[in-house]
């Protein structure tokens, strides 16, 4: 799951080491940041972004900076993005809680607060999707049809990797993980079957959502192939194969994830 977000905070400084956390995770993708309320209010109407990473007791009081600035939201907004507090001030948390601001992280924002909140945000949209899921089960009565819900249950994605006028098509399905070879990426199959497309890793990590996921610099892999995560060796296994792919300290929050995903499934942990 992916997520654009913005930080409204009047210190630069502050700015650039929350941004630096984050930037370590692969599922938040940043969109711009504003030192007041009113360039804040309009980044917002303007970016949309998911969640707003938001100082609410600035050194510069003229920033305008408060708790306020939700109220200032519901003015323009009938669902707000998700209000992250990010403040040196304890003291505030209770304030926060009244303007239902859920997540409350004291500066300096670490990555094990980021790794925390992650985990947090996706369990909640996970269980808002299958509430509406069920809801519609039930009562039939949804103002979405099924195919706008679950596109990708209904029409599953298919790459097709052209070269030359030969058209290759590939259920992204039977994908098990995706590896880098400078320029070009290296498909590998569940069939044991390698194909090279020209595009780079990088390409592939924009254009692809779930169940792929990168890992690496050099892996994305398709979670529904893991088999077996060993954190003290950073390694995934791949089922029904010999191959084992490194994960790195800068996607570690990424693997963290499935290990989640898995445990919040049909699970048995033995």
């Amino acid at each position: 799951m992916n997520y654009s977000y913005v930080i409204i905070d009047d210190d630069q400084e502050s700015i650039l080491k929350t941004k630096a956390i984050a930037d370590c995770f692969s599922e938040l993708s940043f969109i711009g940041s504003v030192q007041n309320a009113a360039d804040g209010l309009n980044l917002v109407l303007e970016k949309k972004p998911e969640i707003i990473f938001l100082e609410i007791d600035p050194v510069d009081v003229g920033s305008n900076l408060s708790l306020g600035f939700i109220d200032t939201l519901h003015k323009y907004l009938t669902i707000l993005p998700k209000i992250i507090v990010t403040t040196q001030e304890k003291n505030l948390a209770f304030d926060s809680f009244q303007y239902e601001v859920k997540e409350y992280l004291l500066k300096p924002v670490t990555q094990s607060d980021i790794i925390k909140l992650m985990l947090r945000l996706n369990k909640s949209k996970r269980e808002e999707e299958i509430g509406i899921v069920e809801r519609a089960k039930h009562t039939g009565n949804s103002p979405f049809s099924w195919e706008q819900k679950m596109p990708n249950e209904l029409h599953p994605l298919r790459l097709c990797i052209k070269s030359y006028g030969d058209h290759r098509y590939i259920d992204a399905k039977d994908i098990c993980f995706f590896q880098a070879d400078n320029n070009s990426t290296d498909i590998h199959l569940n069939n044991g079957e390698m194909i090279t497309a020209f595009k780079t890793l990088k390409y592939f990590e924009a254009v692809l959502s779930y169940p792929f996921i990168r890992i690496h610099k050099s892996y994305i892999v398709n979670r529904n192939y893991i088999s077996r995560i060993h954190n003290g060796n950073s390694v995934c296994y791949i089922k029904n194969t010999n191959s084992r792919l490194p994960f790195s300290k800068l996607y570690k929050g990424n693997v963290d994830q499935v290990i989640s995903d898995f445990a919040n499934g049909n699970y048995l942990e033995i």
